[in-house]
């Protein structure tokens, strides 16, 4: 079974950077960890897709408060057993997990977490 991820937060594949080299692109890094980690929690996932980042218009996709073109974060995975996990796990497992933000995202984010289930300021979606 295959899951796609779209999120507003800077979730930047940096491997081999360390904190020294980059601090900004360590971050980013740290997201795109918590992000593989946190999808991990019920099934091992693998094909996990490096994310790509794209402006796309959000006004329907994630909470009201975010509209307009924005960056979204797109990476997919897939896991083997095929009722293993579903959408609605993963927004309960995702919802409330501290990220790092200010880094290159487009939005403002109130709180430095991931949100799911607010529909006001939902900043990751699954597919």
């Amino acid at each position: 079974m295959k899951f796609t991820i779209k999120t507003l937060v800077d979730i930047t594949e940096a491997e081999g950077i360390k904190r020294t080299d980059s601090p900004s692109q360590y971050r980013q890094h740290q997201n795109w960890m918590t992000v593989l980690q946190t999808a991990s929690l019920r099934v091992n996932i693998y094909n996990n897709e490096i994310p790509t980042v794209s402006k796309e218009k959000v006004d329907k996709m994630f909470g009201s408060k975010f509209k307009g073109m924005q960056s979204v974060w797109t990476t997919t995975f897939e896991v083997e057993a095929e009722n293993g996990l579903s959408i609605d796990m993963l927004k309960v497992d995702f919802d409330l997990v501290p990220i790092i933000t200010n880094l290159d995202e487009t939005i403002t984010l109130d709180s430095n977490c991931f949100r799911t289930n607010d529909e006001i300021e939902t900043n990751i979606v699954f597919l």
